[in-house]
């Protein structure tokens, strides 16, 4: 095959991933409008006593969840799964269907559900039928993230971060900036190098999904899991990303091995685009509170970045010691303007980025997210003073006479990006601020534990656990989790942190085992609760709590 059709074979091949990239995107689920779902509402209400068992658990999110397999339970009072049959997912709602005829006592409904954003949502809960007692425990794990799988994720993360400005950097500039008199080998094989990193990522991405909403080991991947997440959006966005990359190396070859034509360029731009789209598709701008904004946005971020570090790379690597005075006189001052019009950009986005995903201010400094999106911010002011004082040099034509001084700029440049690209990608696994705050909001506005003794187990429940006035609840229960009559009862809460000694709580028995009591708590912090139950003339018991106040 001669040049030309080869030419013509590769913009077939990369318009028709283009084509399958359409079709892909129009098929696959639009995304819900919010981010890492919350348990709005369930009935049996949380803590609630009903009178008899119901037929079904029903849960509220407050966005569409997805199932993950064996994950959403309900626990009877003797240990044994109460739930029967697999629940129906609805949108928001989610159906347990639940043994009526169970015993009575405290039961625990637990769930591991996938949110819009791909990211998995757990908690507990408990309800009890007849009367509180001990609640049980759920020996499935459904709620903790295995901390090797949690690791990789990130690791892949970065690697297809990194890949990408080793991709897209050295296709900018051997299109646009590359001496003809030049060898192109070395750029050609970083940038094959970056797509291989970005591919590798997007299928470790694709497997680590599985055992990541599932909370299973690294290999605990099976077929119905695997299937699971290539049906979602999470998996068409990579699957698109893949057949980008696929389709956009017929285009690269024959621009590492030099100038290609305008057409060219433009279709290796759109792929390029159309494969920057995915990222923000698979996390949580798609399913953010205005998701066209946040998609648009983090795909300018991303590519700016791209198209930053890249050239930062090319230009420390290539172009600095290989050109000449002439040729860098050249590039240079082309390669300033579009760092500035980049980090102008990046700045640009990841500012209303920030914006839609903070929610309020405070949570710059109350949430994990704020924190490290302030460390990232940090990180970005000192790389804005090492690529301001570029810039001056280059002004000053010291890249041509010495280009040392420069490169040796630049590599610091590259330096705090890696460190800046790190903390990128813990940010896209931690929930955003907005959510964190709406966790916290939604909260149930109780305090509940069971607390043991030699003798008995205390179980204690204060509503709303806020400053102001409270109801406490206490009941006892024998080691076998049966009632324990009590003769009295005596309880007192101090706040130490705040000077507040022990405050008598007058309590009134309602049976043999449970009593009440109201109590009002004057400030927020952590409370001792102490509660002492006299069995007997000769036999008491008495345990501590600390009950946080909010």
């Amino acid at each position: 095959m001669t040049a030309a059709p080869r030419r013509w074979f590769a913009r077939l091949c990369a318009t028709a991933g283009l084509l399958v990239t359409a079709v892909a995107l129009l098929i696959a689920p639009a995304a819900p409008a919010s981010a890492h779902a919350v348990l709005v509402s369930s009935s049996p209400a949380a803590s609630a006593v009903v009178p008899s068992g119901p037929e079904e658990v029903v849960l509220t999110f407050s966005e569409s969840v997805r199932k993950v397999p064996d994950k959403v339970r309900v626990i009877a009072p003797d240990g044994s799964r109460a739930d029967r049959g697999e629940p129906t997912f609805d949108g928001t709602i989610v159906r347990i269907p639940v043994d009526p005829a169970g015993g009575q006592g405290t039961y625990l409904v637990s769930y591991r559900v996938i949110s819009a954003d791909s990211h998995p949502v757990s908690g507990a809960f408990t309800y009890s039928v007849g009367a509180p007692s001990a609640p049980p425990t759920d020996s499935g794990d459904t709620g903790r993230a295995n901390p090797v799988v949690d690791n990789a994720v990130k690791v892949a993360k970065y690697l297809g971060y990194a890949g990408l400005a080793l991709l897209v950097g050295p296709a900018l500039v051997l299109a646009a900036l590359w001496p003809r008199r030049l060898d192109r080998r070395g750029p050609a094989r970083l940038a094959w190098t970056g797509l291989g990193m970005v591919a590798v990522a997007t299928l470790a991405d694709l497997w680590l999904q599985v055992p990541y909403t599932g909370g299973g080991g690294l290999f605990d991947v099976s077929g119905e899991g695997l299937s699971s997440v290539l049906g979602s959006t999470f998996g068409a966005a990579h699957l698109v990303r893949l057949g980008l990359l696929a389709a956009a190396a017929f285009l690269l070859r024959p621009l590492f091995a030099g100038p290609v034509g305008r057409t060219d360029a433009i279709i290796l731009t759109v792929l390029g685009v159309a494969a920057l789209v995915t990222w923000p598709l698979a996390g949580h701008p798609a399913a953010s509170p205005a998701p066209a904004v946040s998609v648009v946005v983090d795909t300018v971020h991303l590519g700016s970045m791209a198209v930053w570090l890249g050239g930062l790379l090319m230009l420390a690597a290539f172009l600095l010691p290989r050109a000449d005075e002439r040729e860098l006189g050249a590039i240079m001052p082309i390669w300033s303007r579009w760092a500035a019009l980049a980090v102008s950009a990046l700045l640009l986005a990841g500012v209303v980025q920030g914006l839609i995903e903070m929610g309020t201010p405070g949570a710059l400094v109350d949430t994990t997210y704020g924190r490290l999106l302030l460390a990232k911010i940090g990180l970005f002011g000192l790389v804005l003073g090492v690529a301001a004082y570029s810039r001056q040099l280059v002004r000053r034509r010291v890249a041509e006479q010495r280009p040392s001084r420069i490169r040796r700029a630049i590599v610091a440049e590259l330096a705090i990006i890696a460190v800046v690209l790190g903390v990128s990608a813990t940010l896209v696994q931690t929930p955003p601020a907005r959510t964190a705050s709406e966790v916290a909001d939604s909260a149930p506005g109780y305090f509940s534990t069971t607390l043991t003794s030699s003798l008995l187990s205390v179980q204690v429940e204060l509503d709303p656990a806020e400053r102001g006035n409270n109801s406490l609840h206490l009941y006892a229960y024998t080691k076998d989790n049966r009632p324990q009559p009590v003769v009295e009862w005596k309880a007192t809460a101090a706040l130490p942190s705040a000077g507040i000694e022990p405050i008598e709580i007058p309590l009134l028995p309602l049976t043999d085992n449970h009593a009440t009591g109201e109590v009002n708590l004057p400030a927020s912090g952590d409370w001792q609760l102490k509660v002492t139950a006299r069995t007997s003339d000769i036999d008491q018991a008495t345990v501590t709590a600390t009950v946080p106040i909010r």
